[in-house]
């Protein structure tokens, strides 16, 4: 499956050493935008992000466009890396990797499919590859790091668990 990934998810999955999981079974797709910002600053969730980008497991594609960017800027009120995310997203027709709030509202908006990195965990709990400790642990990781809802964490802590 491909998915294109916006900055947040892309840091969070990392802080919480998933990412490399997630890119076994994702073909991650980000914007170049995307791709400056995780890398902005020395870290080791950046360091993480660039050795996937290296080993080509993150594929970087450039936008086009600016015109519906900048509008998409204005009418959702998001930043540049969102906003050539989900013009990305919706010109190769791939769900969308985000957990910024405003971005999120414009998936709905726009009729995209997300996915959060709270999501991820799930799935990979889901499939097993997590023991039910080690993802009580990341999602808990998670929280500290995301601005989660106390209600997403909960429900999440439930579906986990199995109770959901």
């Amino acid at each position: 499956m491909r998915m294109v990934f916006d900055s947040s998810t892309l840091i969070l999955l990392a802080k919480i050493d998933l990412l490399r999981e997630v890119t076994e079974d994702i073909h991650i797709i980000i914007p170049q935008k995307v791709k400056e910002e995780c890398l902005l600053k020395e870290s080791p969730d950046a360091s993480a992000i660039k050795a996937l980008i290296m080993e080509k497991k993150i594929k970087v594609e450039k936008v086009g466009n600016q015109e519906v960017i900048r509008k998409l800027q204005i009418d959702f009120r998001i930043e540049t890396a969102e906003a050539q995310a989900l013009w990305l997203s919706r010109s190769i027709g791939c769900p969308l990797a985000v957990d910024d709030g405003p971005a999120i509202k414009a998936c709905k908006v726009l009729g995209l499919q997300f996915a959060t990195a709270v999501h991820f965990l799930l799935n990979l709990r889901t499939r097993k590859k997590l023991e039910l400790p080690m993802a009580l642990a990341k999602l808990e990781r998670l929280s500290g790091y995301g601005r989660y809802n106390k209600r997403i964490i909960e429900d999440a802590t439930e579906r986990l668990k199995g109770v959901k």
